[in-house]
């Protein structure tokens, strides 16, 4: 690992109340060829999400080991070299809370930053606290207080005042500093490739674009009963849903709300003058879309027939309820040996797949995508419980 002692956070705070504008091409392609030879930058964007299905940029903020910079996407369309540095392994990637980030990114550049070292990942996993937030961050081990009055700001407005400059500046002029900080104490305790794995992780979740919706019906959990028609109808439904919110950049919410898609699917009208009287459905979306609607639902034997769709998990037996508990618990304990946030070594999700895995298969696994240090750390304990608890359920059978 090259030498991070250039990144003075002082100097880049400073250089935050007067940050570097890149509005061109070419001014972007010869920063990121800069940017190449060195060991990180750090990254994050301002966008808006209020009436869109995507995010729209708003900017994209960078610090290196001399300045901070203000990437306008509203000048700029031309991404291939951005899209190359991240791309480039060699450049570690510092980022804070990166999901929103990253999704982005995914669609506008095309490219997704490897490596990734997300700082409130790695908060997480050297027990500083779970979802740390950048300014709590800050307070703690820089004693710095950030001001965040910016938050809620139009970023798409321009010019920008000089106030949401400075504000989007600081968001990178402190993270290499942070993530020095971070990678000393993960290096010393033995477990740096905890983060290198939740952010590889983070990034093939990231890369995951679900475009035809076809699983999104799996969320609602309390269908589980639902005949195989109507599974199906609510599968064509919420997947039309998806693919609609996506082709108009509108939220999923402004074609039909979930409460909306559960009331047609439990009322299951027969015509217009039916869908008309359920009280979730908009007007305007009756209008343009109400035949569409009702083609689910009269379609739904036949696309069942089709393309059976998978089942919806049914709630496990209350059977489960304690030993929830006693699981939860010993993985509780080893987080705290270790000296790791609990909630980033299992997750109720993950603990739920497991217990489907023997009960609906016969044979208890740790879900497959699950990180690697993870699965060394809970394995044995886990199994040995799950062994005690499945003679207890064998014997009240």
């Amino acid at each position: 690992m090259s030498d991070n002692s250039a990144y003075d956070w002082k100097h880049l705070e400073a250089s935050a109340e007067n940050p570097i504008w890149i509005t061109s091409a070419e001014q972007l392609s010869e920063c990121c060829e800069k940017w190449r030879n060195l060991p990180l930058i750090a990254l994050d964007t301002e966008f808006q999400r209020v009436d869109t299905f995507y995010p729209l940029p708003g900017l994209i903020q960078v610090a290196d080991d001399q300045a901070c910079y203000l990437i306008d996407p509203l000048e700029i369309s031309d991404f291939s070299s951005l899209s190359t540095l991240f791309k480039d392994e060699g450049v570690v990637k510092v980022m804070h809370a990166a999901t929103e980030d990253l999704e982005l990114f995914h669609k506008e550049i095309g490219a997704l930053p490897v490596p990734l070292f997300d700082t409130q990942i790695a908060a997480a996993l050297i027990n500083w606290g779970f979802s740390m937030g950048l300014q709590r961050m800050l307070e703690s081990c820089l004693s710095v207080q950030l001001e965040k009055h910016e938050t809620t700001s139009n970023w798409l407005q321009r010019p920008l005042t000089s106030s949401q400059e400075k504000y989007a500046a600081l968001d990178v002029a402190y993270l290499p500093a942070i993530y020095e900080i971070q990678r000393q104490e993960l290096l010393s305790r033995g477990h740096f490739h905890w983060v290198e794995q939740e952010c590889s992780a983070m990034l093939a979740d990231a890369a995951i674009d679900d475009v035809d919706g076809f699983s999104y019906y799996t969320r609602f959990t309390q269908m589980w009963r639902l005949p195989k028609h109507k599974l199906a109808a609510l599968r064509d439904l919420t997947a039309w849903r998806e693919q609609q919110a996506r082709k108009r950049n509108v939220p999923r919410n402004r074609i039909l709300r979930n409460q909306a898609i559960l009331q047609i699917i439990e009322q299951w009208p027969k015509g217009l003058a039916d869908l008309s009287r359920l009280d979730e459905i908009k007007k305007s979306i009756l209008r343009t879309d109400g035949e569409v609607i009702l083609g689910f639902l009269k379609g739904g034997e036949a696309s069942a027939d089709k393309v059976e769709p998978e089942p919806i998990p049914q709630p496990l037996h209350y059977f489960w309820n304690k030993h929830l508990k006693k699981l939860k618990a010993i993985a509780r304990r080893l987080a705290e040996e270790n000296n790791t946030a609990p909630e980033m070594l299992l997750r109720r999700k993950e603990l739920e797949q497991l217990i489907r895995s023997g009960v609906d298969e016969g044979e208890y696994r740790l879900p497959q995508a699950m990180s690697a240090w993870r699965k060394e750390m809970l394995d044995a304990a886990l199994m040995d419980e799950l062994q005690r608890i499945e003679k207890l359920r064998v014997q009240g059978s």
